[in-house]
C-alpha cells in the first residue's frame, strides 16, 4: 500500500503561483506520480505526470509552459509548481501513484489517490 498526503493549496490571484507537495508512504515504490485536477460538476481531468526512476513528464496541453512536476527521491515526495494561475485552474488537486504500465493520462491507470488539496484562483 502506498499512502498519498498533498499540501499547498490555497487562494490566489490570477497570474500567481503556488507549489503542490505530495508525499508518500508505505510501499513507495511507484513507476508513475500524476497530478489530477477536478473542477466542481466535471470530471477528474490529467494534469501532468512524472516517471519517478527516470525523471520523464508529461503535461496536458492546458497547463504546459505554466505547470512543473518534479520528484525528490530522497524525500519520497512530488511537487507541482503552477505559474501564471488563471480561474479556470481553480480545483481540488489530486495525487496519485501507479506501478502499472499504460497511459498514464488516465485516472484509471492509478492505483493510489491523495485526499486532495482545493487550489483556488480569483480573477
Amino acid at each position: 500500500q502506498v499512502q498519498l498526503v498533498e499540501s499547498g493549496g490555497g487562494l490566489v490571484q490570477a497570474g500567481g503561483s503556488l507549489r503542490l507537495s505530495c508525499a508518500a508512504s508505505g510501499r513507495t515504490f511507484t513507476r508513475y506520480m500524476g497530478w489530477f485536477r477536478q473542477a466542481p460538476g466535471k470530471e477528474r481531468e490529467f494534469v501532468t505526470a512524472i516517471n519517478w526512476s527516470t525523471g520523464s513528464t508529461i503535461y496536458a496541453d492546458y497547463v504546459k509552459g505554466r505547470f512543473t512536476i518534479s520528484r525528490d527521491n530522497a524525500k519520497n515526495t512530488v511537487y507541482l509548481q503552477m505559474n501564471s494561475l488563471k480561474p479556470e485552474d481553480t480545483a481540488v488537486y489530486y495525487c496519485a501513484a501507479t506501478n502499472r504500465g499504460g497511459s498514464y493520462n488516465f485516472p484509471i491507470m492509478y492505483d493510489y489517490w491523495g485526499q486532495g488539496t482545493q487550489v483556488t484562483v480569483s480573477s
